[in-house]
């Protein structure tokens, strides 16, 4: 039963990474897409993860993944904050209807 569960899981964080692939593809601009993909990309990673952890053989183990999925949502904030940043600061404009 929990190989099945973390079956769905798996497939779950593969819908999401391919959603937030999707978004970067056919946004208009870099904020959109920034928005998309670090969104998508982390629930993408947490339902892995979760699937990882029914998985683990010690709550060590457990731990681990947790502070890798902990790091990972920091990387990905601080990416794409100094992503945006950089583009508002060369005059990428906001897309507007």
């Amino acid at each position: 039963m929990i190989d099945i569960i973390s079956f769905i899981l798996l497939i779950i964080g593969a819908i999401f990474f391919l959603a937030g692939t999707v978004g970067l593809l056919r946004f208009p601009d870099v904020y959109t897409r920034i928005h998309a993909l670090t969104k998508a990309d982390n629930i993408g990673v947490g339902f892995i993860v979760l699937s990882l952890c029914l998985q683990a053989e010690s709550l060590f183990i457990v731990g681990k993944l947790l502070l890798i999925w902990f790091l990972i949502f920091l990387a990905g904030s601080g990416v794409s904050h100094l992503v945006a940043k950089k583009a508002f600061r060369n005059g990428v404009d906001i897309w507007k209807r």
